[in-house]
């Protein structure tokens, strides 16, 4: 993919949206798609009709771009993300990133939903991701685009430590609680095996899915800063029952309803920006 064809993209939103820019991104999760309905003014861009932009295919995915205002902010939401396992190549999974860079967004929060690996976490919680583990192909193998960064881009804090800190003052003054980890991103889509889930906490996982990290690298390539949430939607056991099973519909309904409590910060965050 080159350069021409992300522009080609950003212009196509840009006439969709008189031109507007939006300055903070969001990508909504499996189960997480509801936070586009408190957007103010929204205006929705099908990925379908957005020249180069791939069309998700996952649960609980609806396939939209909304932008909008949340907070006096302009903003553009994914509605649904794009992942490795569907079979797109790096580029693609992570095009709607540099488009944003081009729109001019400077803050992109993201959030997933996500199997706990830490057997401290239960189904339902909210976890701030402070860091995370690459199990999956790094979106920046081949030619380098020398216009959104650097061949080698600094890694050491992908997630922006002030935006943690606001975000640990918002929870506690609405009285949410929090956990904070580091999220492992595996290819899918089989969900993990019990061997996996215990490797992963080994080599220092806190949760673990399948999308988020490619996004977050390109973002820092981009020198985009980064937010990221998790819901725990599974949990880990230290010897898994005889009839347990991960199930997709059961992960959906998991986010869906944690979703309401990730809104709120989300607000609460933009607001601070």
């Amino acid at each position: 993919m080159f350069f021409k064809d992300y522009r080609q993209a950003a212009d196509y939103i840009l006439s969709k949206t008189s031109g507007k820019q939006p300055s903070v991104g969001i990508i909504l999760g499996s189960g997480l798609g509801s936070l586009a309905d408190i957007i103010e003014n929204p205006v929705v861009i099908p990925y379908r009709d957005i020249p180069g932009f791939p069309v998700s295919t996952a649960v609980g995915h609806k396939g939209n771009l909304i932008f909008g205002q949340i907070a006096g902010h302009n903003v553009l939401a994914m509605q649904g993300r794009f992942h490795y396992y569907e079979g797109y190549p790096m580029e693609s999974v992570t095009m709607p990133v540099r488009v944003m860079k081009l729109l001019g967004v400077e803050t992109l929060l993201v959030s997933n939903a996500a199997g706990g690996v830490n057997f401290g976490f239960k189904v339902g919680d909210l976890m701030i991701i402070k860091d995370q583990i690459n199990l999956l192909p790094n979106p920046l193998i081949g030619a380098n685009l020398d216009e959104f960064g650097t061949r080698f881009p600094d890694m050491t804090r992908p997630f922006d430590p002030e935006l943690i800190k606001r975000v640990k003052q918002i929870a506690e003054g609405i009285g949410i609680s929090l956990r904070e980890g580091v999220y492992v991103g595996d290819t899918g889509p089989s969900y993990e095996t019990p061997a996996e889930y215990n490797y992963y906490r080994l080599i220092g996982g806190d949760a673990v899915g399948m999308s988020t990290v490619p996004e977050v690298i390109v973002a820092r390539h981009c020198s985009i800063r980064c937010f990221g949430m998790s819901v725990i939607t599974n949990e880990t056991h230290e010897e898994f029952d005889e009839e347990y099973t991960n199930d997709g519909d059961d992960v959906v309904e998991a986010a869906n309803a944690a979703a309401a409590k990730m809104t709120q910060i989300f607000i609460e965050l933009i607001k601070t920006l």
